[in-house]
């Protein structure tokens, strides 16, 4: 998965006309992951953060208030999730990514495979269950 991230004020803000350049640049890139056959799915995320919520954990029940973050240092601005051999390919996709504004940043994890967990478990064996029948696996 690569992930988008910038600060708050990096990534262009407002209606799609005022980014247009942008959005053929990432439209090229995303072109080439799709003939690549390497994309298996993409979202951009919301442009104004204070439209997110934030979940905080850290209390008992937990506590949902108004985004964005505490500290507005780096936001998610979208993510790609591609099917590559390795981690050295998806360090390659991600060098190509047109992130060109102040801040920009991907972050490369790997999905984990359901194979990976214990197969014996009840909860996986009902997820996989699940996964089958959407056509998941």
């Amino acid at each position: 998965m690569l992930i988008m991230r910038s600060s708050g004020e990096a990534a262009p803000v407002g209606d799609a006309s005022s980014y247009e350049d942008s959005i053929e640049t990432m439209s090229r890139y995303n072109e080439e992951l799709v003939a690549a056959g390497v994309l298996v799915a993409m979202e951009g995320l919301s442009d104004d953060p204070a439209e997110s919520v934030v979940v905080d954990y850290a209390q008992t029940p937990p506590v949902a208030t108004d985004g964005p973050y505490g500290e507005v240092k780096e936001l998610f601005g979208g993510y790609w999730i591609l099917d590559v051999g390795s981690q050295a390919e998806a360090v390659e996709w991600a060098k190509r990514a047109p992130l060109t504004f102040p801040a920009a940043k991907v972050e490369i994890r790997r999905i984990a495979s359901i194979d990976e967990f214990p197969q014996d478990n009840p909860w996986i064996q009902r997820e996989r269950a699940w996964r089958e029948a959407t056509g998941q696996l």
